[in-house]
């Protein structure tokens, strides 16, 4: 077996064993690719540290963002793993192998009032009435745009018990609380949904050719609502899950509850919206505390 079909072997138990997503085996391929290109006529598996870390820094001069290296590096190690515990190789070169420290970046969120301008926008479609019922729906429950798209209208959709149930990252199921305006949005959806679905498709939100509506099809058409109706920023289906996360946690302040309806396995990663708040206090701060004005 060459390197690559070794690769190929490895994102098949992936797959399978562990379930990944198609975004990350996708991501996953990628990187393995990139490695097996690097390596030239070498055997991938025989490589040793110095020389990883010489096309790590390759990558990097060729102008690779720290984040993108730091996934193709997490990659390597993970296939090196998989070697390792096969007694394919003696011990895994990529372990101790670092991509440059990048900067944190907080991550972009509307306001409360830019939020009600975008979702407040009449829908004078049929289509505008399902895209409506999408953004509220991503905005009252925080889905990620994988889960929205993969909802179906049986099965997962309460609306009379105002929650939904989605499949997130690793197959894990949640159940989130359903505000009224996106279940009243969905609802009217469903009133026109079957002049557009085809009889055996079982989606929730469908095209107007009657299948599942993909998810770069969600992302265009948050776009083009966002900006038909004012918007000053880029919109994107994850910007509304950090609005959502963010102004559930200025008015609860309860962080594992967020941390729950979000799918964070790690607390860790719900904890960025906590500096995303603490901004928000300090521009009121700034605003509005005798001692804070200039002069």
């Amino acid at each position: 077996m060459n390197s690559r079909a070794s690769v190929e072997q490895f994102l098949a138990e992936l797959a399978h064993q562990r379930r990944a997503s198609v975004h990350t085996l996708a991501a996953y391929r990628h990187d393995l690719d990139a490695l097996l290109d690097l390596a030239g006529d070498a055997d991938a598996r025989g490589l040793q540290a110095f020389q990883l870390r010489r096309q790590a820094m390759q990558l990097h001069g060729r102008g690779l963002a720290p984040r993108s290296l730091a996934r193709a590096l997490s990659a390597w190690r993970a296939w090196y793993r998989w070697l390792a515990k096969r007694g394919e190789i003696a011990r895994n070169p990529g372990e101790g192998l670092r991509a440059p420290k990048q900067p944190k970046r907080l991550p972009k969120a509307l306001s409360v009032d830019q939020t009600m301008a975008l979702l407040d926008a009449p829908a004078e479609s049929a289509l505008d009435v399902r895209d409506l019922a999408m953004f509220e729906l991503f905005y009252s429950s925080g889905l990620r745009l994988a889960e929205l798209a993969g909802l179906n209208v049986r099965g997962g959709l309460d609306l009379d018990g105002g929650e939904v149930t989605v499949t997130g990252k690793r197959e894990k199921t949640r159940i989130v609380p359903l505000g009224a305006k996106s279940a009243a949005a969905i609802r009217a959806w469903l009133d026109v949904r079957a002049a557009f679905a085809a009889a055996d498709e079982p989606a929730l939100f469908v095209n107007r050719h009657g299948g599942r509506l993909s998810p770069r099809s969600i992302e265009r058409r948050l776009d083009l609502w966002a900006r038909r109706h004012g918007a000053a920023v880029h919109v994107h289906p994850h910007m509304l899950r950090h609005s959502f996360a963010s102004h559930l946690l200025q008015s609860s302040g309860d962080l594992r509850a967020v941390q729950e309806m979000l799918g964070h396995a790690n607390i860790g990663t719900t904890q960025i919206y906590t500096h995303l708040d603490f901004q928000h206090l300090a521009k009121v701060y700034d605003a509005a505390h005798p001692r804070a004005k200039k002069k």
